[in-house]
C-alpha cells in the first residue's frame, strides 16, 4: 500500500513511534509544513502551495525541492491540495503530520473533518502531532494499538448508532451516542482497542504517552 506523509503546518514532537508510523512513506510538504521536514530529517518530493507561510530561510534551505505554486485567493487549502496531489500519484494511505494543534484552531478542526471525508472515499488516514493521533471512525470496526493506560477519546461528528470500545476502562457496547455528548471523552485504554460503529461519523483522539489517567 502506497503511503504518503502530508507536512502540515501544526506542531510536531518528533517521536520513535511517529518514525515507525512514517516508515517507508513519500513526502509531500506543504506550505510552511516543510519545517517539519527539518525536524525528521528528510526531504520531501514536492513542496507545494501559495508560500505564504514559508520563511526565506526555508525556501533557502529546500530551494532545490520541486514546487508548485498556487495563487492566495485558491478555493482549497494547501494541506487540501497536496492530499490530492499525492491521491493523484497513487496513495492509498495518508498519514497528516502536523495536523494537530499549532495557532489556527480552523485548520485543526478542518483536517480532523478532512480526515473523515476522505475516509468516507475510501482512503486510510491518520493525523498526528507525534504526541496525539487522529483515526477518522465511520461504520465498522477499527483496531488501534495503543499503551495500555494511554487516553483516547471518541469525537462524534454527529449522532452515533450501535458504538462499542473494547479493552478500555469504560466499555461500550451498542451504545447510541448523541451528538455533543461528552459521554466517551477521556477513557484509558488497556492496551490495543477495538471499536465497532453501526453508523455515524467521528474522529478517534489518542495521546499514547498521556498516562494521566491511570
Amino acid at each position: 500500500m502506497t503511503t504518503f506523509a502530508i507536512l502540515l503546518g501544526g506542531r510536531l514532537d518528533a517521536t520513535p513511534r511517529l518514525y515507525s508510523q512514517l516508515r517507508g512513506a513519500r513526502f509531500i510538504a506543504a506550505d510552511g509544513g516543510m519545517s517539519h521536514a527539518e525536524t525528521l530529517g528528510i526531504r520531501p518530493e514536492l513542496w507545494l502551495g501559495d508560500f505564504d507561510s514559508a520563511s526565506e530561510t526555508l525556501l533557502a534551505r529546500f530551494a532545490e525541492t520541486p514546487r508548485e505554486t498556487h495563487p492566495p485567493d485558491k478555493a482549497l487549502t494547501d494541506g487540501e491540495l497536496a492530499v490530492e496531489r499525492a491521491l493523484s500519484l497513487g496513495a492509498r494511505r495518508l498519514v497528516l503530520v502536523g495536523a494537530m494543534g499549532g495557532t489556527r484552531t480552523d485548520h485543526g478542526v478542518g483536517h480532523l473533518l478532512h480526515a473523515v471525508a476522505l475516509a468516507e472515499r475510501g482512503v486510510e488516514v491518520m493525523l498526528t502531532s507525534g504526541d496525539e493521533e487522529g483515526y477518522p471512525l465511520l461504520s465498522g470496526e477499527v483496531s488501534l494499538d495503543l499503551p495500555s493506560g494511554s487516553l483516547f477519546s471518541i469525537m462524534g461528528f454527529s449522532d452515533l448508532t450501535g458504538l462499542s470500545i473494547e479493552n478500555a476502562r469504560y466499555p461500550l457496547n451498542d451504545f447510541n451516542l448523541p451528538f455533543g455528548s461528552s459521554r466517551t471523552l477521556s477513557n484509558v485504554a488497556e492496551g490495543p482497542i477495538t471499536l465497532r460503529l453501526g453508523a455515524g461519523r467521528a474522529v478517534t483522539l489518542a495521546r499514547p504517552f498521556d498516562m494521566t489517567g491511570v
